[in-house]
């Protein structure tokens, strides 16, 4: 488990989930504190399929987090320059993505990173988003986190 000052990807920014850690990925890089092992990924997984739901380029997100601002700043920004989604919309991409790695495509990945981090047994972690937030410190075991998440 490793606390990185990062958003669980169930954050929302205007109801939206997922897209308030994209953007905390995008600053941690461009500050040089983002880990190696998440680099890899940038641009692509969860942050194609956001800015995909959201219709704009991941490399004009990137310019536009450099220029600074704040997260609403920054998806009113993307509406106008991609794609504004309505509530329902909004409804299906939240519940879509909260579910990926439960009995779908991702769940053999699911498993594995669960192995591979030494959480096989943790039968409470059922979803990307959960293993990510376990990995990170973010979930509850009993009625005590893990480790404090950050603010």
């Amino acid at each position: 488990m490793r606390e990185l000052g990062l958003r669980s990807p169930a954050s929302r920014v205007a109801g939206i989930v997922y897209f308030g850690r994209m953007l905390d990925k995008i600053r941690q890089h461009q500050k040089g504190q983002l880990p190696s092992d998440y680099q890899a990924n940038l641009g692509r997984g969860f942050d194609s399929a956001c800015t995909k739901f959201l219709r704009i380029d991941y490399n004009r997100l990137v310019d536009r987090v450099d220029q600074g601002g704040t997260d609403d700043e920054i998806l009113q920004w993307c509406f106008g320059m991609g794609y504004c989604p309505t509530q329902d919309e909004i409804y299906v991409w939240n519940e879509f993505m909260r579910k990926r790695g439960w009995n779908d495509e991702l769940s053999e990945i699911l498993k594995r990173r669960k192995k591979e981090a030494g959480m096989a047994g943790r039968s409470e972690i059922q979803t990307m988003f959960t293993f990510i937030d376990a990995d990170e410190g973010r979930l509850l075991v009993g009625n005590q986190k893990l480790r404090p998440a950050p603010d």
